[in-house]
């Protein structure tokens, strides 16, 4: 039986959309009252995994969950062994760098050698600053990584910004972008080349149907 392992949180409800779409249906997950951390998919052919975001890859890239939906941040952050196969076109983000309203700090190439840098992001802030030969101190935060700059512990924040409300409401402001982020289709890379219960033709299918999508909201 094919598993998938669904993101909670933002990236689920666009999630089952597609997964819907392709002929599995996880649905139930979406019912408030259903607290199952595994769901059985009414046709039998799969299950799903209801699991964070940021551990989707672990259970991919384990074999647990043959196919999986994840943030492209997560893969950059992680780098997992998994196959990508799909940008899904939803769950927008960009991987930015902010400081406070009041900094004098416009450009990151303001910012004094040694400054530190708070993130949740670690790998992905260090890989920039080194690729611009900044050498700064990453501040390891699992939290509000906007506090940072607030209590005066960091110079700037390396965060995803979605609309940039959060930002704002904190008295922040974006001054450089990393990359952008969307959700991906990924899969376990021995299932995916053994083909492990028809996965390939659903992520070709799923491939078409984004295809498809995009083309319509192009025209």
């Amino acid at each position: 039986m094919l598993t998938v392992a669904l993101p909670k949180g933002a990236l689920l409800q666009d999630s089952i959309r597609l997964f819907k779409a392709v002929g599995l249906d996880f649905s139930a997950v979406l019912d408030k009252a259903n607290r199952q951390l595994e769901i059985l998919e009414p046709t039998g052919k799969a299950r799903g995994l209801l699991v964070r975001n940021s551990d989707v890859p672990v259970y991919v890239e384990y074999g647990q969950a043959q196919l999986g939906v994840v943030g492209y941040d997560v893969l950059r952050e992680k780098r997992p062994k998994v196959a990508h196969l799909v940008d899904l076109n939803f769950g927008y983000c960009r991987m930015a760098i902010a400081v406070k309203q009041s900094s004098s700090y416009r450009s990151v190439f303001d910012f004094p050698p040694h400054c530190r840098i708070a993130s949740k992001f670690v790998n992905c802030a260090r890989e920039y600053f080194q690729s611009i030969d900044l050498p700064v101190e990453i501040v390891p935060l699992q939290g509000s990584v906007e506090l940072g700059p607030i209590t005066g512990m960091a110079e700037g924040i390396v965060d995803l910004v979605a609309t940039g409300r959060t930002l704002k409401e904190n008295n922040l402001v974006e001054i450089a972008q990393l990359f952008d982020t969307t959700a991906r289709l990924v899969a376990n890379p021995l299932s995916y080349r053994l083909n492990i219960d028809g996965l390939q033709s659903y992520a070709e299918d799923m491939k078409q149907h984004v295809s498809s999508e995009r083309s319509l909201v192009q025209k």
